[in-house]
């Protein structure tokens, strides 16, 4: 089947179809691409997956596996009945999630890995394409091509696949306490600290950076994609938008022009070039929610503060008036000074030029210092805690630099 690889050459396209996706294309929230090609068969083949990590790009880590005999042995392949059996049926009651592919759902089944017939059963994650989706069999096969052959502590693991007739899954491990988003904005889940918002960052920084190392563009970074486990270890999903970097000589990939309102860098937005530095403009973005604790878009506020960027400008991280904007919810529990050069990191992603933002790895070694300097803060504002009793730990200790 001449399916559609995201992982093929990037020959730009000849002007007169740019513009004509251009004026096609509307920017969405979930974002399927907005223009497809039908395939000239109904049967289905599945890519063989691929091996695991070290190689300088993605193609690298396709044919090591290539030259694997063994081309089944790191995704499992099950039956529609399988998994409509370990979800009810699709039960309402085992969903935990929604998005532009289609419903997540959590699932118990066998575990095959663990070497006999009494292993414990595994408590998974299944994500069902929606039938509907123009673009759903595309993303999923994005997926599959991309999660069979990465290997990273912070991406999240796929263990397996469902391809029978028209249905689509995904079979992901469970990230038990859910996204990001739903830590920041949600109040029926816990209030993430200081401490725990800059360790997830970090690694969300350090799965974009190793996805640059093997010359991926996630596309699709957000707060809502941004997994959480058991210890609130960070995991990036939802892999359905990325697409292999620019090669050679091009500066960049041109693709229609998809992603959530809010995320994308204003460049893509204008032009559908798409490069590395989109996505540091994104986790920019996601830095100044960590911040305030608001979203990109927030529809319901006055419209002066609906969009986060826009909002955040008129109160400068080196202003007075810079801790007007920090979450509530942290109740003053934070050294400032440490915000102050989140904020600062945050508005080195989102610069206009984007040849003038960071790369992802300058992005982890900043984090990792702040972190550090942060524990630092809070080991000396503890010696004096009895003589500020009733205060919070906004401190703002001199001689540290962004």
């Amino acid at each position: 089947m001449n399916c559609i690889f995201l992982f093929k050459s990037k020959k730009p396209k000849p002007r007169s179809n740019l513009e004509k996706d251009n004026k096609n294309a509307r920017f969405e929230k979930s974002a399927p691409e907005l223009t497809t090609r039908r395939s000239s068969s109904s049967s289905f083949k599945l890519p063989t997956p691929r091996s695991l990590p070290t190689p300088a790009s993605v193609k690298d880590l396709h044919k090591e596996r290539e030259q694997n005999q063994n081309t089944n042995q790191n995704l499992r392949v099950f039956s529609y009945k399988e998994l409509s059996d370990a979800t009810c049926g699709f039960s309402r009651t085992l969903k935990i999630g929604q998005g532009g592919f289609g419903s997540v759902y959590q699932a118990t089944i066998d575990n095959h890995t663990g070497g006999d017939s009494h292993s414990s059963p595994l408590v998974v994650a299944v994500k069902k394409l929606n039938r509907q989706s123009l673009q759903g069999h595309k993303q999923w096969l994005a997926e599959v091509q991309l999660l069979g052959v990465v290997n990273h502590p912070n991406v999240v693991r796929l263990l397996g696949y469902c391809a029978e007739d028209r249905e689509r899954l995904l079979v992901y491990e469970l990230m038990s306490n859910r996204s990001l988003e739903e830590h920041l904005f949600t109040r029926k889940t816990i209030t993430l600290s200081w401490k725990q918002r800059l360790e997830i960052m970090l690694g969300a920084a350090q799965g974009l950076a190793y996805l640059h190392e093997i010359q991926v563009i996630y596309r699709d970074f957000k707060s809502s994609n941004v997994l959480l486990s058991d210890d609130f270890h960070p995991k990036l999903s939802d892999f359905g938008l990325a697409r292999e970097g620019p090669e050679g000589d091009n500066t960049h990939v041109t693709t229609a022009r998809v992603g959530t309102d809010g995320y994308a860098a204003p460049e893509y937005v204008v032009t559908g070039h798409l490069k590395m530095h989109c996505d540091v403009y994104s986790f920019g973005v996601v830095l100044y929610e960590i911040i305030t604790g608001r979203r990109a878009m927030e529809r319901m506020k006055p419209l002066p503060e609906q969009k986060l960027l826009e909002w955040v400008k008129k109160y400068h991280a080196d202003s007075k008036s810079f801790k007007m904007i920090i979450d509530s919810k942290l109740c003053n529990k934070y050294p400032i000074k440490m915000v102050r050069r989140v904020a600062k990191l945050a508005d080195h992603c989102l610069k206009k030029n984007d040849k003038e933002r960071p790369t992802m790895a300058f992005v982890v070694e900043s984090l990792r210092k702040i972190i550090e300097d942060s524990v630092s803060v809070g080991t000396r504002s503890s010696v004096g805690k009895s003589t500020r009793e009733g205060e919070g730990l906004v401190l703002e200790p001199r001689g540290l630099a962004f």
